[in-house]
């Protein structure tokens, strides 16, 4: 694991140890999992198959700071928000879907986008700022009721992506399409399998359902942006192919549970 991320790691449970010393502060913490469509360079753009057929799956790990359960002095603040820190796991299967691979599916070019494959890996750890929209202590004593939230945040990701052509190799104009055998971004070509560290921000709607007295489900839907456009191993040329112009980016669809620590 990089340095990058052991570094994030330990400064999120430092601060969180300080948090919780100094305010008492409570704890929850929980699991969740669901399908994850990365939006990529693989595939047309606003296509139903590219986004159905390029849909990975996601489990994580998250600790939520909790500045109502333990603290009568209600504020605005207290009452409506929490911070919540992650560990999380993604991988995505991908391929070309679109029009340029039916409109003539028998011929080179289409036969080439379409035994193009990758598999992309993301390991990810970040926080964000959890806002409710009712207050946190009137969902907590009240078994069977919902809160709506959204968030904000940030995450450090070590991603490792493997390009490659069911046809050969991969960096032969008789296998692959000439847009991504042209150099970009430092790369011999517009596809690479490498390894690297990026960042993102993330945007979420979501729901938690109060379960018990020390336990929630959750839904949530979240919407990630990378820096990179590389976590799919596939970045042609922007200067000459100007299409080609946003960074990676994903939607999760989580499904979780949480539980309250008692201390």
């Amino acid at each position: 694991m990089p340095k990058h991320l052991y570094f994030t790691i330990f400064a999120i449970f430092g601060l969180s140890t300080i948090a919780t010393a100094q305010l008492g502060l409570a704890h929850e913490i929980g699991i969740f999992a669901g399908p994850v469509t990365l939006q990529s360079d693989f595939g047309e753009r606003h296509n139903v198959d590219t986004n159905v057929g390029n849909t990975g799956f996601g489990v994580g790990l998250a600790h939520w700071l909790n500045f109502s359960a333990n603290n009568n002095r209600e504020s605005f603040f207290t009452e409506h928000f929490k911070v919540r820190s992650e560990l999380s796991f993604a991988r995505t299967n991908l391929r070309h879907f679109g029009e340029w691979v039916e409109r003539k599916p028998n011929g080179l070019f289409a036969q080439q986008l379409k035994n193009m494959h990758a598999t992309s890996t993301v390991v990810g750890l970040g926080s964000q700022l959890e806002f409710s929209f009712i207050k946190i202590h009137d969902f907590e004593n009240s078994v069977g009721s919902l809160s709506p939230y959204m968030s904000v945040g940030f995450m450090v990701s070590y991603y490792s992506t493997n390009v490659g052509s069911k046809l050969g190799d991969i960096s032969l104009p008789n296998v692959t399409p000439g847009k991504y055998l042209m150099p970009s971004d430092g790369r011999a070509h517009g596809f690479s399998s490498e390894n690297g560290v990026a960042l993102s921000g993330t945007a979420a709607l979501g729901v938690h359902y109060k379960l018990t007295t020390m336990s929630d489900l959750m839904f949530e839907t979240r919407f990630q942006m990378y820096n990179s456009d590389w976590i799919d191993g596939l970045n042609p040329n922007k200067d000459v192919y100007k299409e080609n112009k946003s960074n990676d980016w994903q939607v999760w669809f989580n499904f979780g549970y949480i539980y309250y620590l008692e201390f």
